[in-house]
């Protein structure tokens, strides 16, 4: 009879499940969903596991919550070592973007300076200023950049200073082959 009284009346973790859930809140707060995506889907998965496996053992006469229990403590602690990285993975994306937005800055400088360098005859005029116009647009796209790196869209500002490096790279490029043309 004791032993009947003592299993059949186990309750389930509920504290314990908040806490879960809390944790992976704090995940989620700690911008989990862009610097630590894969972790969290995985913190997600682990707890839809755990909360099956309390619903499983609520609907059993002898209730054994023990090996719910356990994996809601791996994933409270697994949690808090996810939140724990997310900094260190956000510095790491600032740097890397203030790294391409330093880089798509100095290739769009590097163009402009070459674009005043550019050979200036008969034929040249419509597509320096065709070059002048991109610079410009491009010179425009630098404000977005910055915007996003202002809001902390890391990833973003990275991809965008990238494109912005990539063609003026290729105006440079243009301006080179336009120069080599004429000393040749």
């Amino acid at each position: 009879i004791v032993v009947f009284v003592f299993t059949s009346c186990a309750k389930a973790p509920a504290q314990m499940m908040d806490s879960a859930k809390a944790a992976i809140q704090g995940v989620v707060d700690a911008k989990g969903g862009v610097y630590a995506k894969d972790e969290l889907n995985k913190l997600n998965g682990d707890l839809q596991a755990a909360m099956d496996e309390v619903t499983a053992q609520s609907k059993k006469f002898f209730k054994k919550f023990g090996p719910a229990k356990e994996m809601l403590t791996k994933l409270i602690a697994a949690a808090d070592a996810v939140t724990a990285l997310i900094p260190g993975r956000i510095a790491e994306a600032k740097s890397a973007a203030d790294m391409a937005v330093n880089e798509a800055k100095a290739t769009l400088e590097e163009a402009k300076a070459l674009l005043e360098k550019a050979p200036k005859g008969k034929g040249t005029k419509a597509d320096i200023e065709a070059m002048k116009a991109d610079l410009a647009g491009l010179e425009a796209a630098m404000a977005d950049v910055q915007s996003a790196v202002a809001a902390e869209d890391y990833f973003g500002a990275k991809d965008k200073a990238m494109v912005i490096k990539e063609k003026a790279a290729a105006i440079v490029e243009q301006i080179n082959a336009a120069i080599a043309k004429v000393k040749g």
